[in-house]
C-alpha cells in the first residue's frame, strides 16, 4: 500500500491471512504479473509477496498467477487490484502533474504606485553591463528600507513581461528561506511537473533545470528576489549563472557577500527633489488637490525625500483634510510621534504597502541587535539619531564619553566596537558609514532618526543626548584649525539642540552650549555669535535664573562678540550692566567681576574713550596682579589691553616695548602657542609698523604668519587677519604690486570662508582697491 509520503506496492498470489494447524504449505508459481509504477519517493513491488513455501515435507498447495497485466493508479488515494482473487497488485501513486506553457509567470508581481516616477536607477537596471562589457546576469538593489526598491523590481519585470523578453517569469517574497523554497517549488510544479509538497527537493529540481545544458530547449528566465532579509537564507538557493537567465534581488542589506560571484550591487537612494515634487503633485492630483509648488518642494524637504514616507504622507494629507501648511506645522512639532504623521498601523496604506514608515525599519533595527558586536548597535543608533543626519563626524562617535556610555566608567568599551556597530547598521541600510569622510562619516535620514527617538522613554532619551553632548564637547578642539571639522561640529550640535533641549539645561548649562556660540565667532560669524549668546542670555535667565553664573556668562559673551561685531558702545553698555550684577552677587574683586571690568575698559575704549580706558585698565592691572596673581590668564590678558591703549594713546614704540615683554611672559606662562601669545606677536608686529617701521613690521607679520598657520591652519580668521595686516605693511614698505597680489588672493579665500558679504570681506576690498590705485602702471599700457 502506498504510504504518505507516496509508497505503491503491486501484491500478487496472497492466499488467505491464515492457515490451518497441519494444511499443507503453499507451492507458488508466478510469472508475468505485470508492472507497478510509483511517484517519486514511492516504492514499487510486482510479483509474489506472502510466506515462502514450506520446506518440512508437507504436502504444498499450488497457487498459480500469470498474465495479471499492469496496474497504474490515477488520482490521489486511488488503488489498482491486479490478478487472481488470491493476489492482489496495488498501487497508490500521485497522478502526473500537467505542466504549464510558457511563457509562464509564477508568483504575483505588486502593482504599481501611483504616480510611479521614473529613476536613473531604472535605465541603468535595463542597460547593466559589467566591466568586461558583458552583460551582468544577476543584480541586487540596496538601499533604505522605504526608498522604493520592490517598486522599481516590478517596474523591470513588468516591462520585461511586457516586451516578451523572459519566457519563465517568477517573482519571490525573500524575506525567509520556507517563502524562497516555496516559490521556488510552485515553479517546479508549474514547468516541470514536481510535487510541491515536497519543497526542498522541488527547489533542488528547479534550480537545476535553470542550468545551462547543451542542447536544451531554449528559456528566457528573470527571477525576482525581493525584500531578501537574510543571506544565509539563500544558501543553496541561488539561482545559476545562465546567459539566457537574469536574477534581481531587492534587500536593505549591504554585505559583501552580495557583491561578486556574477551578482552587483546597485545602491538605491532617494527621490530627487524634482521627482519628489512631481510624485506629490501626481499623486495629490489624482485624489483632486492642488498644493502650491512651494509648500510641496518644502514638504519633500521636510520628509527627506523618501519615496514610501511621500506616498503615506500625502495618503495621510488627504484622509485628514489638511494643507501642506498644515501638515508641516504637525510634522514639525517635536511633541508629535512621526506615526500620527502616518495612516494607521493596520489600516488602509496606499499602493498596497505592508508596514506605515513609522513601523519600516523596526526588523532592521531587531535584527542589528543580534549581530555582533551583541546587542551594541542599536544602541550606538540611538547616539546618532541624535546628532546631526548628513554627517556626524567619526571623532564624535569614539569620543571618551561614547566609550564610558557604552561600557562603564571602570571599563569602557574598546572604539574598534564602535565601528564594528557601525559597520552593522551600515549592512543593514540603517546608516551609511563612510570612514574615509572622517568630517561626515556617519550619515542617517532624519526620518530613522525620529523613529528610533520616539522609541526611546523620556529618561533614556535624556541620558543618550546628554552623552552625545558630552561627546561633541570632547571631540571639539580648544583651537580650532580644521574649519571643515568645526562646522560639521557645529550642524551637529545645533541638531541636538533641536531634538533634546531639556537634556543639555538640566541639571545644568551644558559647556557644549557656550562652545558652539564661541565657536561661531572664531570662525568669523561674528553677527552669528552676537545674535546666538544674545538668545542663550536670555533662555538661561529663564530657565537658571538671572545670577546664575550660566546666565552671567552668556551676558559676558554676548556683550563681547557685539564688540567685535562693530558695536563698542554696545558692548561696554552690556558689559556695565553686567559688572553691576557680578559685583551684587560675587563681589567686586571676584574673577569673574574683574574679567568684566576689563573687558567693559577695552571697549569704552573702542567707543572713544581712549584716555579712560587706559587709565581704568592700568588699575585694573594693578588690582589683578595682587588678587589673582602676576601670572594668572585674566592679569596677561589684561596687560595685552594696557599696551594697545598706551598704542592708542600716541605712543606706538611704547606699546611695542610693552607687548615684546607680554610675549617673553606669555611665552613662559602659556606657551609659544597660546592664542594669547599669538596675539602678544601680533602687537609686537603691528606696533612696530605704526612707529615707523615698516620693513620690521613686515619681518614680524611674515614670522607671525609661519606660525599662525602652523598653529591654527590656513582658514582661521586669526590668519587671515595676519595676511591682511601684512599686506598691508607690504605696501607701505613700498612694494605695491606685492601688496595688490597678497591682497587679490586674500580676497578670494575672505570669500570662500567667511562670505562676500563679511565684514572682515569688505574691508580687504576696500584695502585692495586702495593699493590698486597706487600701482604705477606698465610701459605701454
Amino acid at each position: 500500500m502506498r504510504s504518505d509520503e507516496g509508497c505503491a506496492d503491486t501484491r500478487a498470489g496472497a492466499m488467505g491471512s491464515e492457515a490451518e494447524p497441519g494444511a499443507p504449505g503453499p507451492s507458488v508459481e508466478v510469472a508475468d504479473t505485470g508492472d507497478a509504477e510509483a511517484g517519486d519517493g514511492g516504492r514499487a513491488t510486482t510479483g509474489y509477496r506472502g510466506p515462502e513455501p514450506s520446506g518440512d515435507g508437507r504436502q504444498s498447495g499450488t497457487v498459480s498467477v500469470a498474465g495479471t497485466g499492469n496496474a497504474t493508479a490515477s488520482g490521489r488515494g486511488a488503488v489498482a487490484n491486479s490478478g487472481y482473487i488470491h493476489a492482489l497488485t496495488v498501487v497508490h501513486q500521485e497522478a502526473p502533474r500537467a505542466r504549464k506553457h510558457l511563457p509562464h509567470q509564477v508568483g504575483v508581481i505588486p502593482p504599481r504606485a501611483l504616480a510611479f516616477q521614473y529613476r536613473a536607477v531604472s535605465g541603468l537596471l535595463h542597460t547593466a553591463v559589467g566591466n568586461g562589457g558583458t552583460a551582468v546576469l544577476h543584480q541586487v538593489l540596496s538601499g533604505l528600507g522605504g526608498v522604493g526598491k520592490t517598486q522599481l523590481a516590478a517596474e523591470y519585470a513588468r516591462r520585461a513581461w511586457r516586451e516578451r523578453a523572459v519566457d519563465l517569469l517568477l517573482w519571490v517574497t525573500a524575506s525567509s528561506r520556507a517563502e524562497v523554497l516555496s516559490g521556488y517549488a510552485h515553479a517546479a510544479a508549474d514547468v516541470l511537473g514536481a510535487d510541491p509538497e515536497r519543497p526542498e527537493q522541488a527547489a533542488r529540481e528547479f534550480l537545476a533545470w535553470l542550468e545551462p545544458k547543451p542542447r536544451s530547449p531554449r528559456c528566457r528566465w528573470l527571477i525576482v528576489l525581493d525584500d531578501l532579509s537574510e543571506l544565509a537564507d539563500m544558501r543553496g538557493l541561488w539561482p545559476p549563472g545562465n546567459p539566457l537567465g537574469r536574477t534581481l534581488v531587492t534587500t536593505r542589506r549591504k554585505d559583501a557577500a552580495l557583491s561578486g560571484h556574477g551578482r552587483r550591487m546597485v545602491t538605491v537612494g532617494l527621490f530627487t527633489a524634482q521627482e519628489a515634487v512631481s510624485y506629490l503633485t501626481e499623486v495629490l492630483a489624482a485624489r483632486d488637490r492642488r498644493e502650491p509648488p512651494a509648500e510641496l518642494a518644502a514638504l519633500a524637504a521636510d520628509l527627506g525625500y523618501l519615496p514610501l514616507a511621500l506616498s503615506q504622507a500625502a495618503a495621510h494629507l488627504v484622509d485628514e483634510g489638511l494643507d501642506c501648511a498644515a501638515y508641516r506645522r504637525l510634522l514639525a512639532a517635536r511633541t508629535t510621534k512621526l506615526r500620527d504623521t502616518m495612516p494607521e498601523e493596520g489600516g488602509f496604506l496606499p499602493d498596497d504597502q505592508a508596514t506605515t514608515a513609522a513601523a519600516t525599519w523596526s526588523l532592521s533595527i531587531d535584527r542589528a541587535g543580534t549581530m555582533r558586536p551583541g546587542g551594541l548597535a542599536p544602541r550606538v543608533l540611538h547616539l546618532a539619531a541624535m546628532l546631526d543626519p548628513n554627517g556626524i563626524p567619526g571623532a564624535v562617535m569614539s569620543a571618551a564619553p561614547v566609550l564610558v556610555h557604552l561600557g562603564t566608567a571602570a571599563e569602557p568599551l574598546p572604539a574598534d566596537q564602535v565601528t564594528g556597530a557601525l559597520r552593522v547598521l551600515n549592512r543593514l541600510s540603517l546608516l551609511e558609514h563612510i570612514p574615509d569622510t572622517p568630517h561626515h562619516a556617519i550619515r542617517v535620514h532624519q526620518l530613522v532618526q525620529r523613529s528610533v527617538r520616539d522609541g526611546l522613554s523620556e529618561e533614556r532619551r535624556h541620558q543618550v543626548a546628554r552623552t552625545a553632548a558630552d561627546a561633541l564637547a570632547a571631540a571639539w578642539p580648544e583651537i580650532q584649525r580644521d574649519t571643515v571639522l568645526a562646522g560639521a561640529l557645529r550642524t551637529n550640535a545645533d541638531a541636538l539642540l533641536r531634538h533634546s533641549p531639556e537634556a543639555l539645561w538640566e541639571p545644568g548649562a551644558h559647556a557644549l552650549l557656550f562652545r558652539l556660540g564661541t565657536s561661531l565667532g572664531e570662525s568669523g560669524y561674528v553677527t552669528a555669535a552676537t545674535q546666538y549668546f544674545h538668545e542663550l542670555a536670555h533662555t538661561a535667565a529663564e530657565r537658571l535664573g538671572a545670577d546664575d553664573r550660566a546666565t552671567h556668562t552668556a551676558r559676558f559673551e554676548h556683550a563681547s562678540w557685539r564688540g567685535q561685531a562693530g558695536d563698542a558702545a554696545g558692548a561696554a553698555g552690556g558689559l556695565a550692566d553686567l559688572l553691576h550684577d557680578c559685583e551684587r552677587v560675587l563681589g567686586p574683586e571676584s574673577r569673574q567681576a574683574l574679567t568684566v571690568r576689563s573687558h567693559l575698559a577695552r571697549w569704552r575704549g573702542e567707543a572713544g574713550d581712549t584716555g579712560g580706558a587706559a587709565t581704568m585698565t592700568a588699575e585694573l592691572v594693578r588690582t589683578m596682579g595682587r588678587v589673582l596673581g602676576p601670572d594668572c590668564v585674566d592679569t596677561l590678558a589684561a596687560r595685552g589691553n594696557l599696551a594697545r591703549w598706551q598704542g592708542r594713546s600716541d605712543d606706538p614704540s611704547g606699546a611695542a616695548d610693552a607687548f615684546a615683554h607680554l610675549v617673553v611672559d606669555r611665552e613662559r606662562v602659556l606657551g609659544t602657542d597660546h592664542p594669547l601669545t599669538l596675539a602678544a606677536w601680533h602687537g609686537v608686529a603691528f606696533w612696530r609698523g605704526e612707529a615707523g617701521d615698516a620693513p620690521g613690521a613686515v619681518e614680524a607679520f611674515t614670522d607671525l604668519l609661519e606660525h599662525r598657520m602652523r598653529v591654527l591652519g590656513p582658514d582661521h580668521p586669526h590668519v587671515l587677519t595676519t595676511r591682511h595686516d601684512l599686506a598691508r605693511w607690504q605696501g607701505t614698505a613700498g612694494d605695491t604690486a606685492g601688496a595688490v597680489t597678497a591682497l587679490a588672493g586674500l580676497l578670494a579665500d575672505r570669500e570662500r570662508v567667511l562670505g562676500p558679504d563679511h565684514p572682515a570681506t569688505i574691508a580687504t576690498r576696500a584695502e585692495l582697491a586702495t593699493w590698486c590705485d597706487l600701482v604705477e602702471p606698465q610701459d605701454g599700457a
